[in-house]
């Protein structure tokens, strides 16, 4: 009979009476269905030469135990499904039963071991992790800070619902990023409350000195809120995990029957990776009408989240004193930063040609889709990414973790940059919604890259950055395209921002024929006036921007280095133009 992880009789034999032709395998859900299906398809072409081969997947969930790796192996392999093929990370909560105003489930095991998550939604919509408010104009402000003794003062009826809570964390607004902070000890004094934090973020937040908790004289301290308490579970929709008991708890919304309700919490933090090596590269790899659900990210829990700018976390970083002086223009450096790379449900590297089609990506806590590193060509098309609590897609290096983030990077070995990537007519929407420093699409130290006709809206921060660096040296990006782009409804939570971002040099480079409306208003952004529809910064050189519609001529050229050229962009930019924005049919 057929196993239920693969519907093939027997490879061999479907050869030898023809019931399939040598380059289809069937699949359908089951343990290790992908898994055994690569192994396949690897067998066939040991033994009958047959290179190009298409494993399709039949409707239904493919629940993973483990992330799928596609390797040089596989090279010529399509992975496709007529419709309703999910590859899932998330492990479902069942028998829920109430306690008191909360429904209660036993956390479930994963691979042996008490799961542990930061995420759970229900009948597939994101419910909120207890946190102290529910409109986040209602944050409460910081009222000083001192980093030597690494210490957040507060106004004490902020924390006094927590004072006996040993889990709870500050997710901190700073200007363009947010820290997550775990706390560690709360003091009250007077009308005011000491704060200190675990170790190792609260180190790297306060030695780095951008971006940083503002305390100004206008009123626009850094707003905070907090999160991961049981004390602040009072709200329809909320949940907490009880971590040491072994116990979720969740208020149901209004309609919720938690008898029928399917609770899912995400288990892995990738869920497929795409991985050759720079002398074996994966090639001509097609991944299409495939759904991708519910992964998961840790750090936050473990180590804490102190970013540097698009999600990418510090590891180490400290201000200058003197500053550097750097050459050829660019201006003194006051601070020096490592960082780290956040996870990612999708992630390419050591690849060529590698293309996702009319995929969907949904319900993730990181970056959705990432091409880091050795990647050439490739392109992700007609794709659907939506509720992504990091990036939307990453593209190319942002500086290797040992390099220095302020540092030009043009590696000497040009095949490690990523060349020739296509990010065209995909739809990304509600992404950032807890990491809200990240973005829609990022691309760092890229060559040749194309982001062309896709809509971004509901974004926390940037619709779309490209480049990495601070400076205007000569590096490894060049040659990209940013076109045909509409942008809407972003800058949700985060200011210092733009529809489109640039940073660095990037020679022979071009943004035309975009459109960046609806930027919203948050009361608690730490400067409201600094938000632009288009925003060069720091050593932005040699890139070409023009016919870009906006509604009003509200751009920023920060610290530019030379060559930039700028060319008719806000209203006057014709209709043509601003109704050809956008996905294309």
């Amino acid at each position: 009979m057929a196993s239920r992880g693969i519907l093939i009789l027997s490879i061999a034999l479907s050869l030898i009476l023809g019931e399939l032709k040598a380059k289809d395998i069937f699949v359908e859900p089951g343990p290790y269905a992908i898994e055994k299906a690569l192994q396949s398809a690897r067998e066939i072409r040991r033994l009958e030469g047959e290179n190009n081969i298409t494993i399709h997947l039949k409707s239904g969930t493919y629940h993973l135990n483990q992330e799928i790796v596609i390797r040089t192996e596989d090279s010529g392999t399509v992975l496709t499904s007529d419709g309703g093929a999910i590859i899932s990370g998330g492990v479902k909560i069942e028998n829920w039963r109430k306690e008191g105003p909360f429904y209660v489930a036993d956390v479930p095991y994963f691979n042996g071991r008490p799961l542990e998550f930061r995420q759970l939604w229900v009948n597939g919509v994101k419910a909120t992790r207890a946190r102290d408010v529910i409109d986040f104009n209602d944050m409460y402000r910081i009222k000083s800070l001192d980093k030597e003794a690494e210490t957040i003062y507060v106004p004490k009826e902020a924390v006094e619902k927590i004072l006996d809570d040993k889990d709870a964390e500050m997710v901190l607004h700073e200007m363009w990023c947010i820290a997550n902070l775990r706390i560690k000890d709360i003091k009250i004094l007077g009308d005011s409350a000491e704060v200190t934090f675990h170790q190792p973020e609260s180190h790297i937040h306060f030695m780095h000195p951008w971006p940083t908790p503002m305390v100004t004289s206008d009123g626009h301290n850094s707003a905070f809120y907090l999160t991961g308490a049981k004390s602040l579970l009072d709200a329809e929709g909320e949940w907490y995990l009880d971590q040491r008991g072994l116990k979720i708890y969740y208020i149901p919304r209004k309609g919720e029957d938690m008898s029928t309700a399917e609770v899912e919490v995400p288990a892995l933090e990738t869920l497929l990776r795409v991985e050759g090596t720079p002398d074996r590269e994966v090639k001509d790899v097609r991944i299409e009408n495939i759904d991708f659900s519910y992964s998961t990210w840790m750090r936050p829990s473990i180590s804490g989240h102190a970013p540097l700018q698009a999600g990418m976390y510090m590891t180490e970083a400290y201000k200058l004193r003197p500053q550097i002086d750097r050459p050829d223009g660019d201006h003194k450096l006051d601070n020096q930063g490592w960082v780290g790379r956040p996870a990612s449900a999708v992630e390419v590297n050591c690849a060529k040609n590698i293309d996702f089609i009319d995929c969907r990506f949904e319900h993730m806590a990181s970056t959705a889709v990432d091409y880091h590193y050795y990647t050439k060509g490739g392109m992700i098309s007609g794709c659907t990414i939506r509720d992504i609590g990091g990036n939307g897609i990453l593209a190319g290096s942002f500086s290797p973790e040992a390099l220095e983030a302020h540092l030009p990077y043009d590696p000497q070995d040009r095949r490690i940059i990523c060349t020739g990537l296509s990010i065209t007519n995909n739809l990304i929407t509600d992404v950032a919604n807890e990491d809200w420093g990240c973005v829609g699409i990022a691309a760092g130290y890229v060559r040749d890259i194309k982001i062309c006709h896709n809509e971004i809206s509901e974004v926390s921060y940037t619709g779309i950055s490209m480049g990495w660096g601070w400076n205007q040296q000569p590096c490894a990006m060049a040659n990209n395209l940013i076109k045909g782009n509409l942008i809407h409804h972003y800058a949700k939570h985060m200011y210092d921002t733009a529809g489109i971002y640039t940073l660095g040099a990037q020679p022979h480079s071009l943004i035309e024929h975009n459109v960046v409306r609806d930027i919203y208003s948050p009361t608690y952004a730490h400067d409201p006036n600094h938000w632009f529809y288009l925003y060069t910064d720091e050593g932005s050189s040699c890139i070409t921007i023009k016919e870009n519609w906006t509604p009003e001529e509200k751009f920023l050229k920060n610290a530019n280095g030379p060559g930039n050229t700028w060319e008719m962009n806000g209203p006057m930019v014709g209709d043509s133009i601003k109704a050809s924005a956008g996905i294309t049919k």
